[in-house]
């Protein structure tokens, strides 16, 4: 059996809504069903039923995206009821995931059309309930939030493991010597850079608005300074701490989606691919160190592609925070770091959990689109200690 070479015809996204901001009254699968459905019609030559599967990320799913997201998007956007849907859950990694999937059934041959993507409303996941161990309790009930991080843990799960995200990012600060001004430098130009790129157009070809909501750019988007960033006391280490609001990527709304195709899949879109995906990988790290995870799941798929990072173009690597992303770049001396996050990163443009992985996934064929040709890569660190990357050429 032959494997197919896979292609990204295009991706889309919404712009990052805040946490209770613009994005909040809508629902997850509303979000999920518009980038389908914008998907779809920019490519109207494409008839729908083709697509073979939906592929999509979600971190949370115990609310309104209704356990299986990916379904409830194919039927919200309209496609035919012949189209099926998948929901895959990697935490933060969920919607690099999903494309990593659709990208292996097309090689496999399973399908020839599929899309990708992933969805989260942090603003709008619900509070959950357990259920008591016998019947009529008579005291109170504790509810717990699914917007973030850890929550019903299993008492035999290590202390050390369990401990918060933004624990562990100062972990990660303590490791390599992060000061607070290298990470509210880090924030600074990433806020800087994704400005830059929006003032430029760079995300007009990418970013289709949800219609009826006043959000035209990503939300979280804001102009610091070193003396702002200064005055925000640490979240998570009163004493001593390094992590802040103002160097952490924050909650966060939206949806993002891409088309991927074999030869016979392209033929039928009548459109030039953006890029061709090449070589994934996914590693496992301690969890309290789960910022690092990309380190080794790069390095994979590097190698698999026969790649070194002398030949990227350009790297999109999720910030959840600066002390996180510092961390990693660290372990990679012979990166150039002026090519991580041009258009800027996830403390800026923000991180809705199971999208950010297809925001970079397109991001990055967008780039390479626009550059004509070259190698890039996207990855994540995930929650709980994993990586996940993907080589992405043109």
């Amino acid at each position: 059996m032959s494997i197919r070479d896979v292609y990204i015809v295009d991706a889309v996204r919404t712009p990052i809504g805040k946490f209770g901001g613009a994005l909040a009254s809508v629902r997850p699968d509303d979000l999920a069903a518009h980038v389908v459905r914008a998907l779809v019609d920019r490519s109207p030559a494409l008839d729908p039923a083709r697509v073979d599967d939906v592929y999509f990320g979600d971190a949370n799913g115990a609310g309104e995206d209704n356990r299986d997201v990916a379904r409830m998007a194919v039927l919200l956007a309209g496609l035919p009821v012949t189209v099926p849907g998948v929901t895959v859950n990697r935490l933060c990694g969920s919607g690099l995931e999903a494309v990593i999937q659709a990208a292996r059934a097309i090689a496999l041959g399973d399908a020839s059309v599929a899309i990708a993507g992933g969805v989260e409303s942090m603003s709008r996941a619900p509070w959950v309930l357990q259920k008591p161990e016998r019947a009529f309790p008579a005291g109170h009930q504790q509810l717990h939030s699914t917007t973030l991080g850890w929550r019903m843990t299993n008492p035999r799960m290590p202390a050390e493991w369990t401990v918060s995200l933004g624990e562990g990012a100062e972990l990660i600060a303590d490791k390599h010597g992060i000061t607070r001004e290298r990470q509210d430098a880090f924030a600074l130009a990433s806020h800087r850079k994704a400005a830059e790129a929006w003032a430029k157009g760079l995300y007009d070809d990418e970013v289709v608005p949800y219609p009826g909501v006043d959000l035209n750019r990503d939300e979280s988007i804001r102009d610091s300074t070193p003396e702002a960033l200064a005055k925000l006391k640490p979240s998570f280490r009163p004493q001593g701490g390094t992590v802040t609001a103002g160097n952490a990527s924050p909650l966060n709304d939206g949806a993002a989606a891409l088309l991927l195709v074999d030869e016979e899949g392209l033929r039928e879109t009548g459109r030039e691919p953006l890029a061709r995906i090449r070589t994934s990988a996914v590693t496992g790290v301690e969890p309290q160190l789960f910022g690092l995870g990309p380190v080794e799941a790069v390095r994979r798929a590097l190698g698999k592609a026969g790649r070194s990072f002398a030949d990227l173009r350009t790297f999109e690597l999720n910030e959840a925070f600066a002390a996180q992303a510092l961390g990693c770049l660290a372990e990679w001396p012979e990166l150039d770091p002026e090519i991580v996050n041009p258009r800027g990163g996830a403390v800026a443009i923000g991180h809705p959990l199971g999208a950010s992985g297809a925001r970079l996934a397109g991001s990055v064929a967008h780039q390479l689109a626009a550059a004509g040709s070259g190698t890039g890569l996207a990855a994540l660190c995930i929650g709980v200690g994993q990586g996940l990357a993907l080589v992405l050429e043109r």
